[in-house]
């Protein structure tokens, strides 16, 4: 399957099928065209993932010209300057020029800085994504959003650079650990809230894992569709920050005690009706995934002061007030203080990850 995206600037392919990563010479090829000069690529990766994708595409790439793997540090701590740095050293090393690519293998935090990385190294060359968890899949594969985390702030330093094309191959899910299918799957949960009821009810009525293809497709192509009419986040592109402005400051707050998604989930249960979370817990509860967390409030409203949707009249927020649908809200301190306190408790926990 092949899902097309528009940018500005013409657009990309989402190739998305069960085997992908193992044809990816094939798909490497068609994309460089017939006679294509050699390429040098920089396949970037992290210790947690399987170490055979990135070899598997460098071998690829290697009969296509050179090819070099970087392994960086696993974790969100290591969405950093210094990780930057190290991609953009090794692109140097390998004497990449303009004509030649970066090819990121792994998940959402591989697949930002790779991106940004591809954006600044002689002022932009291409780069491929490949996400290998549910979460980039569904989430950070459609957009064209690079970044680091910076002095404390979450994707603060970034850039609008789309990829060139997105290998989505759902066998790599297989080697994941229940909490991180959990963690994207909340992404998607996001998508079905604001747009799709009709998904949302397959989360409510069946068991997501047994639909986790279509699950993963209804979300890009919501993606897809928003990101195609405000591709730079000057309108509706903000429905995606559901959940994401409280998310963000917990995720800070706890200092990676919690995941991405799970942060959201938390943020989107913060940010929804008494309706709507009444369906959302029971949800949220049959995922693993926790609708409270243990942090100082305080801490996460100074956090949500420095989110990019806040100005000096509030932060513009995004609300579920029912399953399908959004609207868009700009809240004070005061407002956002009880969003928090609803969510954020110093007893709260929660069990973890479905499987």
């Amino acid at each position: 399957m092949v899902i097309p995206v528009k940018t500005r600037d013409g657009g990309y392919d989402i190739v998305m099928e069960r085997g992908a990563l193992a044809r990816i010479g094939e798909l490497l090829a068609s994309l460089d065209g017939e006679n294509a000069a050699p390429k040098a690529t920089l396949v970037v990766t992290d210790d947690g993932v399987p170490a055979v994708y990135a070899e598997t595409v460098a071998k690829a790439a290697g009969a296509l010209g050179r090819a070099q793997i970087l392994t960086l540090p696993q974790g969100e701590d290591h969405k950093s300057m210094e990780s930057l740095s190290m991609i953009l050293s090794a692109l140097v090393e390998l004497r990449a020029t303009r004509k030649d690519r970066v090819i990121a293998v792994g998940g959402g935090v591989v697949g930002d800085m790779s991106g940004l990385a591809a954006a600044l190294y002689m002022r932009g060359i291409d780069w491929i994504n490949i996400p290998t968890t549910v979460l980039s899949q569904v989430d950070s594969s459609v957009g064209g959003k690079t970044a680091i985390d910076f002095a404390g702030v979450k994707n603060v330093v970034g850039a609008f650079y789309p990829p060139r094309m997105v290998v989505i191959d759902h066998d790599t899910l297989a080697t994941l650990p229940a909490r991180q299918v959990s963690n994207g799957l909340a992404e998607a949960l996001k998508m079905s809230l604001t747009h799709d009821a009709g998904l949302f009810a397959m989360f409510e009525n069946e068991d997501p894992l047994a639909h986790l293809d279509e699950i993963c497709e209804r979300a890009i192509r919501i993606k897809k569709y928003v990101v195609e009419e405000d591709e730079r986040e000057s309108g509706l592109r903000r429905v995606l920050n559901f959940g994401h402005t409280i998310g963000h400051g917990i995720e800070l707050a706890c200092g990676g005690a919690l995941l991405h998604g799970e942060c959201v989930a938390i943020g989107m249960a913060a940010m929804s009706s008494d309706a709507v979370r009444a369906r959302l817990l029971p949800v949220l509860d049959k995922l693993k995934l926790p609708h409270e967390a243990a942090c100082d409030a305080e801490t996460v409203l100074e956090l949500c002061a420095h989110d990019k949707k806040a100005d000096g009249a509030g932060v513009v927020t995004v609300l579920c007030d029912e399953v399908g649908a959004f609207s868009f809200a700009r809240m004070d301190e005061a407002a956002l203080r009880e969003r928090i306190a609803a969510v954020v408790k110093p007893d709260a926990g929660s069990e973890r990850g479905i499987g």
